[in-house]
């Protein structure tokens, strides 16, 4: 189940695409900075870290939003919520348009790696580097979540973006129904591997987002069996 704009209020508008928030993105940052109180000096580096992992998420669908517009697609929504962020993109029916529409979010990922990495480089080069421990504690997390970020999409299992790509690959051989239907079928398999995976170390975490890809999966499974094109 995706979210959607009810229970979700706006933020702000740019480039045609509006983004929103869902109102247990609020309720999972309080829990999640109250765990993690004692990471920083001040709960304001734990606040920012927040902040910035979904300003990353932000920048990934917009990715999603922009290279759909590039194909001819329509991509004016973006919703926030606890489990990331959903680009709500339709490009045309084509494959190659949903294969650009859907690399390009963890394409922003890769380019975020440089970025990130040289902002701490030029800072200790031009002697700017600031003194305080959790700046360089900040930057790290924040380079370690994007790594981690873009693994995980890269994932094969459908919905993730590695799916969708595995889904846009196979189309151009076998058509979509069976692309889908493959690409789901995999996403099943992976998602119970996940959860498999995921409750044997207690990552409850984890598991939930597994659930999340596996109702999804399991939805785009009988959507495929039940199409005839």
């Amino acid at each position: 189940m995706l979210p959607t704009e009810n229970g979700s209020f706006r933020l702000f508008r740019f480039a045609g695409i509006d983004v929103w928030l869902h109102w247990s993105w609020v309720v999972v940052a309080l829990w999640v900075l109250s765990a993690r109180q004692n990471y920083y000096s001040t709960m304001a580096w734990n606040a920012a870290e927040y902040l910035t992992l979904f300003g990353i998420v932000l920048l990934h669908e917009y990715g999603h939003a922009l290279a759909c517009r590039q194909v001819g697609g329509q991509a004016n929504k973006i919703i926030l919520w606890p489990l990331g962020g959903v680009a709500y993109v339709a490009p045309p029916y084509r494959p190659w348009a949903h294969l650009w529409s859907i690399a390009a979010g963890p394409l922003v990922n890769v380019a975020l790696v440089p970025v990130i990495h040289y902002t701490g480089r030029l800072l200790i080069l031009s002697d700017a580097a600031p003194a305080s421990p959790d700046f360089w504690r900040w930057l790290g997390t924040i380079q370690f979540i994007n790594y981690a970020l873009l693994i995980f999409n890269w994932m094969p299992v459908y919905p993730l973006d590695g799916g969708q790509i595995v889904r846009s690959l196979l189309w151009f051989k076998i058509g979509p129904r069976k692309s889908l239907l493959v690409a789901s079928g995999i996403g099943l398999v992976g998602a119970a591997g996940l959860l498999i995976f995921a409750l044997s170390g207690g990552r409850w975490w984890l598991a939930i987002m597994a659930g999340f890809l596996g109702s999804n999966a399991w939805r785009s499974f009988k959507d495929a069996k039940g199409t005839q094109i």
